[in-house]
């Protein structure tokens, strides 16, 4: 076949750090795939393509060489190399074929319709539960973590200690003991690739497809999702301003899921009369009770609550923590706490799923605890907390007061406001986020019930010059929303 090579679409880029030969393969390779050098095409001898683009002919040599290691080329002495007939296998379509969703197994269908809640890099303002970022000492932590790295060749080289790095594993014990009142030993606690992942281990090692979850409504999202994924049977337990409606369902459920402490995303604490008549039952059905406790280490009126766990020791109670609120979400570590017949099995389930972390962060971490940076760094942002909560509050009074109602509670790093009249939550987020501002629609924490329409909005992360010119310009986004005619 005679086709006319393209020399001038051969572009090499002497300044780039790839080398001359595997650019010209790869661009040799495309030309070949896109068929723009059908089969049968003899391509220049490796001297004539070398003097046409000014190489060396050993570079040459080398592409065709790869190519026909490849099967993309036939090479023989004498003659001029030729492009193989592939036929069909290399017919690509210009455009991206959309996949049809039933091609996804019936889990892989529930799993990409599940909704999320994600920032934007440098966006801090209303982010729900962002720590703050120029607060957190960063110096300290770098040299814990070089520290670490310079002695990784030693016990934190491999992937050991599956479900967690032995001495972080005894520094959270004795810090939720102290802080949360939670009895364990260390052996009971799992360090986990952060709550989510603790959510997606527990799903699948807790329930079988069709089995009852009772899900707070409305409730956090993720672990929804995380049970949703693994084929369980969602039943809404309502969550209002008079608490948890705990009364007795027909059929037990497998797992019990609640935030007792600082309910999600409404702030919330669970009363004591509740907390007992929610163990009891669990008890009586011989269910597990998840407890997700995300933030309650910051807690505005009195001490912080004890964890559910600290009732009932005894109980099928897994505890659930998270250091993406205390120190900074990318750190991706996070912990439960299990009973002690189910730690055994967990490095198996860890293993299985690949979800255990890093050990250098772990022994970073373990330090940063043990050396009392942890301690110090949560007394100092309680305070500085405080302050951005009262700043936060007076602001939306006074900017978005007029139309929406701020739900107070005195604890966690996000606070919920009600929309008076009928609003596109979703809409209004949507167009906060391309103003710079990160709010969550509050209809996204409903799953089965009709939602209550409001924003998710954090106050931790903004300082007040940020905080004000955000609450001016989400007021005009709210003010433009019920200034428009409804359909």
């Amino acid at each position: 076949m005679t086709v006319s090579f393209p020399v001038d679409s051969i572009l090499l880029d002497r300044d780039s750090a790839q080398s001359l030969h595997r650019q010209l393969y790869r661009q040799l390779r495309g030309l070949i795939e896109r068929q723009v050098l059908p089969g049968g095409t003899a391509l220049p001898s490796t001297r004539a393509l070398a003097t046409n683009l000014r190489l060396g002919r050993n570079t040459v040599i080398a592409a065709y060489e790869q190519l026909a290691l490849e099967g993309f080329l036939e090479i023989a002495r004498g003659t001029r190399p030729l492009v193989k007939r592939l036929g069909s296998t290399l017919r690509r379509s210009r455009k991206t074929r959309s996949t049809d969703v039933t091609a996804l197994s019936q889990r892989g269908r529930v799993m990409t319709q599940q909704p999320f809640h994600h920032g934007k890099p440098g966006v801090t303002a209303f982010h729900p539960g962002l720590p703050d970022a120029d607060n957190f000492p960063f110096n300290t932590w770098s040299k814990l973590l070089t520290r670490r790295t310079k002695l990784a060749r030693t016990d934190l080289f491999g992937s050991y200690h599956i479900a967690g790095y032995p001495p972080l594993c005894e520094a959270i014990s004795r810090y939720l003991s102290a802080s949360r009142g939670v009895v364990c030993e260390p052996e009971q606690v799992i360090v986990t690739n952060g709550a989510q992942s603790a959510f997606d281990v527990l799903a699948r090692i807790l329930t079988d497809p069709g089995d009852m979850v009772w899900m707070e409504e409305p409730g956090y999202y993720g672990a929804r999702a995380a049970f949703a994924s693994a084929g369980a049977r969602l039943v809404p337990l309502q969550v209002n301003d008079e608490g948890w409606n705990l009364e007795r369902l027909e059929v037990p459920p497998r797992v019990i899921f609640v935030t007792p402490s600082c309910h999600h995303p409404l702030g919330i604490t669970m009363n004591v009369e509740q907390r007992y008549q929610l163990i009891n039952l669990a008890r009586e059905w011989n269910c597990w009770i998840l407890e997700d406790d995300y933030d309650s280490e910051y807690r505005f009126q009195g001490q912080p609550i004890p964890a559910l766990q600290s009732n009932a020791a005894d109980a099928r109670i897994v505890f659930v923590g998270t250091f993406a609120k205390i120190l900074f979400p990318a750190m991706r570590l996070g912990y439960m706490v299990v009973p002690m017949d189910l730690r055994h099995r967990m490095t198996s389930a860890m293993s299985a799923t690949g979800q255990f972390a890093p050990l250098i962060t772990q022994a970073a971490l373990a330090d940063f605890i043990n050396e009392g940076y942890l301690t110090r760094h949560l007394r100092r942002m309680r305070r500085i907390y405080a302050e951005r909560r009262e700043i936060f509050t007076s602001h939306f009074e006074r900017y978005l007061g007029k139309w929406m109602d701020l739900h107070r509670s005195d604890s966690g790093i996000q606070l919920v406001a009600l929309f008076r009249t009928v609003t596109d939550d979703r809409q209004i987020a949507a167009s906060a986020v391309s103003m710079g501002i990160n709010v969550s629609p509050l209809s996204l924490q409903y799953g089965a019930t009709s939602p209550k329409r409001g924003l998710l909005m954090g106050f931790a992360a903004a300082e007040e010059r940020t905080t004000l010119r955000s609450m001016k310009r989400l007021a005009e986004i709210v003010r433009s929303s019920n200034e428009r005619p409804k359909a």
